[in-house]
């Protein structure tokens, strides 16, 4: 099928090139990862934070996730620890975010990380990212590739419907596998997870082998996701309901209303970590479709539906 966006280019070496070209230039690239697609910009230059913020109108508040390809290369930034070490060494490269303390030669611009003494590092794992991670010499910059508070993209065509022709290239990577934004862990005092993602907080428990505590004061920003509103499909997003009400798009899990107008089953298995990676996918489809509003079943709170839960919970601050 001919390819109708002028700045969609599937992804090989040329348009590896192409991209890093951009990069280099400080402009922003619209890139896969397995999680969600991301804005991405040289993390050392002022000039392409200033533009990621501009198009995603984002608040100045709100820190970015800086992407880096190896060890080596975020060690010039960040100070790393023994549970760091532990966690990398099992997850990485993966969908999990580390926030650590940074050091005071970083060449991160203190916009990109909201200027506090903190930076999220990620080491992702798509191999497009990777490869051009591994070409240029600065990390990257880049949250997710959407205009702030709205649902995560998880397609080239995703990025496209948020920025159109704002973006100059956009790398299609094909669709992310994993479907919602990264695990984020803060390593700066006692370990705490600040954001649900794929890798559960029990995993990471067995690994630093700590428990973690059930309470703990969230109200900062070290962490994107942290916002009260979050992955909005832009309708108002109504969660844990029994009944359908007869208008709205009702988003459920099995085979129970399978075929049945109006309804969409994150899983026909019930599997919560597909539940997961379909998420973004129906909200966007609802929203295409024109229905006015979204009811959500109660999704069960345990494994992958606990990121799920945290997702919906945000989609609902209309």
């Amino acid at each position: 099928m001919k390819n109708i966006y002028s700045n969609i280019f599937t992804f090989n070496k040329k348009i590896s090139k192409k991209a890093i070209k951009c990069l280099n230039n400080s402009n922003v690239v619209g890139l896969p990862t397995e999680t969600v697609y991301g804005l991405g910009g040289n993390a050392y230059d002022k000039s392409s934070i200033k533009k990621i913020y501009y198009l995603k109108k984002r608040p100045k508040s709100n820190p970015l996730i800086i992407h880096y390809y190896n060890l080596d290369d975020a060690i010039k930034d960040v100070e790393i620890n023994e549970n760091f070490l532990k966690l990398f060494k099992k997850f990485c490269p993966g969908p999990i975010t580390f926030i650590l303390k940074k050091k005071k030669n970083s060449k991160i611009h203190e916009l990109a990380s909201a200027k506090l003494k903190t930076v999220a590092v990620r080491f992702p794992s798509h191999r497009a990212i990777r490869s051009i991670l591994k070409e240029i010499n600065f990390p990257l910059a880049m949250p997710s590739a959407n205009r702030s508070t709205y649902v995560s993209p998880v397609s080239a065509k995703d990025v496209f419907d948020e920025f159109k022709n704002k973006v100059q290239i956009i790398v299609d990577g094909g669709n992310s596998k994993i479907g919602i934004e990264s695990t984020v862990i803060d390593l700066t005092n006692d370990p705490q997870v600040l954001r649900p993602g794929i890798i559960g907080s029990k995993s990471i428990e067995k690994i630093l082998n700590i428990k973690f505590k059930k309470s703990f004061k969230k109200n900062y920003n070290k962490s994107p996701g942290m916002m009260k509103k979050h992955y909005s499909p832009g309708i108002p997003v109504i969660i844990n309901q029994k009944k359908h009400d007869k208008k709205s798009a009702f988003i459920y899990l099995g085979k129970r209303y399978k075929n049945k107008k109006d309804f969409f089953s994150l899983s026909i298995n019930s599997n919560l970590k597909e539940a997961a990676s379909n998420l973004y996918k129906i909200f966007r489809i609802i929203k295409k479709k024109g229905y006015k509003k979204i009811q959500i079943s109660n999704i069960p709170k345990k494994s992958f539906g606990i990121a799920i839960n945290d997702r919906i919970i945000k989609a609902s601050k209309f």
